[in-house]
């Protein structure tokens, strides 16, 4: 029996900011509980060469949407890059998830040779979809979800595998 793309992207992604959001809601009241100006946790990276906190969570939430956008043949919905609070990284995620409802899977599924192409700084890059969900899109999401949690981690929030990984 085979995998669909959708079932194989969109329940786990969901897990993922579901939980993510839910870790970010410790790191918030970690910071209230210990008097620490919430801006501290936000703006933190695990190595001075590493993105901070926030912008681990908007690069998640960027390649959670985008990937269902280019898997479902639409334009990926563009978010600015200005959150600096917990409850707009919150909302950031929210907005993500809800996006993500409105594709069913009947536009996800069948899209293994679909070519999805990026635009990046080097130039652009070509995939053909199922490649793309698996060397590309799932691994971001993992990635970054994962930074977000080990800044958070590092720097004392009480979470462990479980907040990780969310209900699954």
């Amino acid at each position: 029996m085979t995998i669909s793309m959708y079932s194989a992207s969109v329940p786990m992604i969901k897990t993922l900011l579901t939980a993510l959001s839910a870790v970010l809601d410790k790191g918030a009241a970690f910071a209230e509980a210990k008097k620490i100006d919430p801006s501290v946790l936000i703006t933190d990276r695990l190595a001075p060469d590493m993105l901070p906190l926030s912008k681990q969570v908007q690069i998640a939430t960027d390649m959670a949407r985008g990937g269902v956008a280019r898997l479902s043949g639409q334009e990926m919905p563009s978010y600015t890059d200005d959150e600096t609070t917990f409850d707009e990284l919150k909302a950031r995620i929210a907005k993500t998830l809800a996006f993500i409802d409105t594709v069913p899977a009947s536009a996800i599924d069948g899209s293994e040779t679909r070519t999805v192409t990026l635009k990046m700084r080097a130039g652009d890059m070509s995939f053909e979809g199922e490649r793309y969900l698996v060397g590309f899109v799932i691994p971001n999401v993992v990635f970054h979800c994962t930074t977000a949690y080990n800044i958070l981690r590092h720097n004392g929030v009480d979470i462990g595998k479980r907040d990780f990984l969310g209900a699954f």
